[in-house]
């Protein structure tokens, strides 16, 4: 039977290979049934480069050089210092906008990082359970929402990223609102699946991600080499994300296909990009700005002068109670204060994993001073080959896995929104300092107190009509939005820059999408 109708669980920072180790051992019966009646596959993803780019990259079936979005704060041409992201940032639109507009009826709920799109006619709410809010809470039509609020009450986690900024919650807290808030996507979810007729609906279960980060056992390196104890808190979350899973799954109807999709996993927060605003001082790419006292005072920043008055931990503590809109306008205001751009070619962006790094680029930098073409492309491999040459002293081993060139690696009409420079850690080993053989050693004060954080390892579990039993394969993220479009039966569109997963398929031709729907 091809799919007719086709439900996509988006689970946020859903660690494939805890998936499947636990479904092994009998924990996670929804996921072992789904498993084993459908198909798996490991999925190669933009979290290798970019971590947070991988929702927009699902979301539109292209790489990030197109789709132009990575994180909530991005550098925009035009503009010296990274922005919040804003819907126009987007530079395609999202396929189930594209199957709204080919009659396919469609439901979505809180996909990460997307926004309300014109033009569309189905049901969508946006950022009411998700981790962090690229947007404000809203739906289309805007009284869905007020009805979603209405029927279950407010989303009961209370926890959200820019919100929470370097604070640790209560880790105990944390998992009980992130077991109710599991529930509460679950029942909001199939009540949204009841009351609308659809084609296509997407749903995020966005509650893995806060799970990835604070719930997962410090000072481990991995699942292997945790106790079953460490393992708990990770383990009781998992449970409840299988039981709303299969709660969803028992009330598809049987022409339906489903699929469970992640772009990223979890592993042990392990990296240096806190460091890299100081390597790139020392190796002469940023320069700071001449204090006022000719260099012999306090910088000119007020902020910096209060900041150096506190130890790290009152700065932290200060810096955590400001609203998140204040901290970050004072946090941009003293960067670029304490910068000279007159002499500075290469700045860091943004960020809380990998390393980000903008060259202040003459024409797209209001104080660019870089010459773009050659002087920029020849500026970019020596900051590559400078940054290959760190070490971690905790392990002796190079720092650095790789550093990723933006227009080699994500060439496209909106790349200049992406850091042209991206460093990808070495994180075998912790990090407390770097050294280099041009400038020595540096350390620095890590405010990321996280235990757990973003792995690059993402994986489709495919099942229902239409799909294949039991296949282990491979494929990639942008091949997700290509591949739900083809199993209703959709007209491709041609920018996609992914193809159709046809490994996972029983049939050749699919059902176009019809007047019929579920009532």
């Amino acid at each position: 039977m091809a799919a007719k109708r086709l439900l996509v669980l988006a689970l946020d920072m859903a660690d494939g290979e805890l998936i499947r180790q636990w479904s092994g051992q009998g924990h996670l019966q929804n996921f072992a049934s789904l498993i084993s009646s459908g198909t798996w596959m490991d999925l190669e993803s933009t979290a290798q480069v970019l971590h947070t780019s991988t929702w927009p990259t699902f979301a539109t079936g292209v790489q990030p050089g197109k789709h132009g979005v990575y994180f909530p704060y991005q550098p925009k041409p035009g503009y010296q210092l990274a922005q919040h992201v804003q819907a126009d940032q987007y530079g395609t639109a999202t396929f189930w906008h594209l199957a709204d507009k080919q009659g396919c009826r469609c439901v979505i709920y809180d996909v990460p990082e997307t926004f309300p799109e014109a033009g569309f006619r189905g049901k969508a709410v946006f950022d009411w359970g998700t981790w962090a809010w690229y947007g404000q809470p809203c739906a289309q039509p805007s009284t869905l929402l007020k009805e979603v609020k209405s029927r279950f009450g407010h989303y009961p986690l209370g926890f959200e990223a820019k919100r929470l900024g370097a604070r640790m919650p209560d880790v105990g807290v944390m998992e009980k609102r992130l077991l109710r808030s599991v529930e509460y996507k679950r029942s909001t979810a199939q009540w949204l699946l009841q009351r609308e007729p659809w084609h296509l609906a997407v749903i995020g279960f966005c509650e893995g991600h806060p799970a990835g980060h604070y719930l997962w056992p410090a000072n481990v390196d991995g699942a292997s080499s945790a106790t079953d104890g460490e393992m708990e808190p990770m383990l009781r979350f998992y449970v409840a994300l299988d039981h709303a899973i299969g709660a969803l799954t028992d009330s598809l109807p049987g022409d339906a296909a489903l699929f469970i999709v992640s772009g990223d996993g979890v592993c042990a927060n392990r990296c240096a990009w806190y460091l890299l605003p100081g390597v790139l001082e020392r190796l002469g790419y940023t320069h700071p700005a001449v204090r006022a006292d000719n260099g012999r005072g306090a910088p000119r920043s007020v902020v910096s002068r209060m900041k150096g008055l506190m130890s790290p931990q009152m700065r932290r503590h200060v810096a955590n109670c400001l609203p998140w809109s204040l901290r970050d306008r004072l946090g941009a205001r003293e960067q670029a204060a304490n910068i000279d751009w007159s002499k500075t070619r290469a700045f860091t962006l943004p960020t809380d994993l990998e390393g980000c790094i903008r060259i202040n680029l003459k024409g797209r930098e209001p104080q660019g001073i870089v010459e773009p073409g050659r002087e920029y492309s020849a500026l970019c491999d020596e900051i590559r080959a400078r940054l290959m040459e760190l070490t971690n002293p905790h392990s002796g081993a190079p720092a650095v896995r790789h550093v990723w060139l933006r227009n080699e690696t994500f060439p496209g009409e909106r790349q200049e929104q992406l850091p042209d420079v991206i460093v990808a850690w070495n994180n075998e080993a912790p990090f407390t300092s770097l050294t280099s053989p041009r400038f020595g050693r540096i350390e620095g004060d890590n405010a990321d107190l996280r235990p757990g954080t973003h792995s690059p390892d993402g994986f489709l579990l495919a099942a229902g009509a239409g799909v294949r039993k039991g296949l282990r394969d491979h494929g990639r993220l942008i091949d997700v939005a290509p591949t739900a479009m083809k199993m209703l039966g959709l007209t491709l569109p041609a920018h996609m820059d992914g193809s159709p997963l046809n490994a996972l398929t029983n049939h050749s031709q699919r059902t176009i999408v019809g007047t019929d729907v579920m009532t």
